[in-house]
């Protein structure tokens, strides 16, 4: 058996919630099926005004989504410019998208280390 080595980036996106479906949609078709995602709540220069009861307040807390995803070097440009087409609506809060290098990967059913694949 000859081994070879995958390199690999994860790559975290921050997004608006209303644009989850479109950029799951997107990865689906860029063909990244596996992904991770949660609710999050952050501050950032967004600024969302609220009504109570007839007063008006302002809050920095920002409700979004936080997508979690690793993929092999070859799929980065791919899955970045996914995420960026899909979940732009050129307004402030859009969200932001991080990369950065998977150091290693275990396989928990087979115990495989080091993004190693068999051939």
């Amino acid at each position: 058996m000859r081994q070879t080595i995958i390199r690999m980036k994860k790559i975290d996106a921050i997004i608006r919630k209303s644009k989850f479906h479109e950029v799951r949609q997107a990865l689906h078709d860029v063909n990244v099926y596996f992904f991770s995602y949660w609710d999050v709540t952050g501050v950032g220069h967004e600024k969302k005004e609220h009504l109570y009861r007839g007063v008006a307040y302002s809050s920095s807390d920002i409700q979004r989504r936080y997508l979690s995803i690793v993929v092999n070097d070859d799929f980065v440009e791919k899955t970045v410019h996914a995420i960026l087409e899909a979940a732009k609506t050129g307004e402030v809060g859009d969200g932001k998208i991080f990369v950065t290098p998977v150091e290693e990967a275990y396989r928990i059913r087979t115990g495989e280390s080091g993004g190693l694949t068999l051939k």
